[in-house]
């Protein structure tokens, strides 16, 4: 597969290929177990202030799912670098969209927040066991801050990238 990587806002029609894409265990492993995931993307899914996308490749075939979220709307322990106005991207992949996008998605997610929010930062926890997102998440311009021990991941990469001056 060739072209440009976009995103669009999701729909509810887009809710039965989410569902697909979360029975495909490469998809969602940057997002936990099935029901984990599930959750997490409905609660994005209904809130007004997180960035919910579907990301597409050529022609504007969908390949997977996006999202953004201000680390203060979530609950539980965060890293101290994940300061207020810092905003949490996750994303999933279909294996047919895979190798094209990975490299791209972290990036563009991380443009368009910083284009349509005040974020100051933005920020990944990426499992150590997942070393080729770690590598695309630098390609966009995140640093590694840490390890941070994540309940649902166990160890995960901290990676953040600041707001461009």
């Amino acid at each position: 597969m060739s072209g440009p990587i976009g995103l669009r806002p999701v729909t509810e029609q887009d809710g039965f290929l989410i569902r697909r894409w979360l029975r495909e265990a490469s998809a969602r492993a940057g997002l936990g177990n099935r029901a984990s995931a599930e959750a997490e993307i409905a609660l994005a899914r209904m809130s007004a202030s997180a960035l919910c996308r579907i990301v597409t490749a050529e022609r504007g075939l969908p390949i997977g799912y996006a999202q953004a979220v201000e680390v203060g709307l979530s609950a539980g322990l965060k890293p101290p670098e994940m300061l207020p106005g810092t905003w949490d991207l996750q994303f999933m992949l279909a294996a047919s969209g895979r190798r094209a996008a990975l490299a791209a998605v972290p990036a563009v997610l991380a443009a368009e927040v910083f284009a349509t929010t005040l974020a100051v930062a933005c920020c990944g926890l990426i499992s150590i066991r997942q070393e080729t997102v770690v590598r695309a998440y630098e390609r966009a311009g995140f640093r590694w801050r840490r390890i941070w021990n994540d309940p649902l991941f166990g160890p995960a990469w901290l990676m953040l990238k600041e707001r461009p001056r």
